[in-house]
């Protein structure tokens, strides 16, 4: 079972007052309704069909019929028949306007309160929505949308809980999106999908420590790859200056450091400042051996410069 269908299968044994299910069948009825060829309720989800079922029984008190259809594959598709009052129902919905012509805007008498506009985006999940599962390597939630006024209607509702959802273009209609994990989380929370904003988070904070690890592991070796490195210069300034003039040419704290680098090539800056410090008995700072280090430097480039000339 994919973790789309995890979540619309949770979400669709909650219920909420008159006015909520009334806002969640418009998001509904108004992305299943086409011009020309009216509403279509099917769905491979029997869960779904049910909770629709329940819906215009509780809301509108009508009798609903459901039908089960095979495809040639073999898979079954659940339908919702309403005869009753449909016409009724489509209008009080906000789906016809009073010339039977499909609304390119919802009334806002059914998305007022908080309550109504959660309402409204769970329907649109149900019927239009799809998420990724957390364990892959990408975070996306997405809706398939027929109409552009559509779509940016469900792009506001989301943008007014603050989840900075977009929508472009495709082929066949437009499509509304969410990329940023966290985001998608609060989603989730909206539409009241409790059990899977729990395993949502958990594997997000999962993936998360996980990257952090490997991005403190990356550090670490960059950081030993560049002590070397600079460890790797150090010696063979050091050596050169042994063998042209001679370490004890060099000023003694100069001389002691560099005499510590031959014999502790592979230590950071750092380690190798806490074990002149311990064997010497005079404390030495991180910043007051590089500074010694740079002397080093200066002196070896010198001698490559006169070597240069000659």
């Amino acid at each position: 079972m994919s973790f789309t269908t995890r979540v619309k299968n949770e979400i669709s044994n909650e219920y909420s007052n008159k006015n909520a299910n009334m806002a969640e069948l418009a998001a509904i009825l108004r992305n299943c309704y086409h011009q020309d060829t009216g509403l279509e309720l099917i769905t491979e989800n029997s869960t779904i069909c049910k909770h629709i079922y329940n819906l215009f029984k509780e809301t509108y008190n009508i009798n609903v019929k459901t039908e089960i259809r095979t495809t040639r594959t073999k898979n079954r598709l659940y339908g919702i028949v309403i005869n009753d009052k449909l016409d009724i129902i489509l209008k009080d919905l906000g789906v016809l306007d009073e010339n039977n012509k499909y609304q390119l805007t919802i009334p806002d008498y059914l998305v007022e309160s908080e309550d109504e506009k959660r309402a409204y985006l769970k329907g649109v999940f149900l019927v239009t929505g799809s998420i990724n599962d957390p364990k892959t390597s990408m975070y996306h939630l997405e809706f398939k949308i027929d109409y552009l006024e559509e779509s940016k209607y469900i792009s506001l509702l989301l943008n007014e809980f603050y989840l900075n959802s977009k929508v472009i273009s495709r082929d066949k209609g437009y499509m509304v999106y969410i990329k940023e994990a966290e985001k998608i989380g609060d989603f989730l929370r909206i539409i009241g999908a409790s059990l899977a904003v729990m395993y949502f988070e958990d594997i997000r904070i999962y993936r998360d420590h996980k990257n952090m690890t490997n991005r403190l592991n990356n550090c670490e070796q960059a950081n030993f790859e560049k002590s070397m490195l600079t460890s790797t210069k150090q010696v063979n300034d050091i050596k050169l200056i042994e063998e042209t003039i001679g370490l004890d040419a060099m000023d003694t704290k100069i001389e002691e450091a560099a005499r510590y680098r031959l014999k502790y090539p592979e230590s950071s800056l750092e380690e190798l400042s806490q074990i002149m410090s311990l064997e010497t008995n005079h404390a030495i700072t991180k910043s007051g051996l590089n500074h010694r280090f740079r002397k080093i430097k200066e002196i070896a480039e010198r001698i490559r410069e006169n070597q240069n000339k000659s």
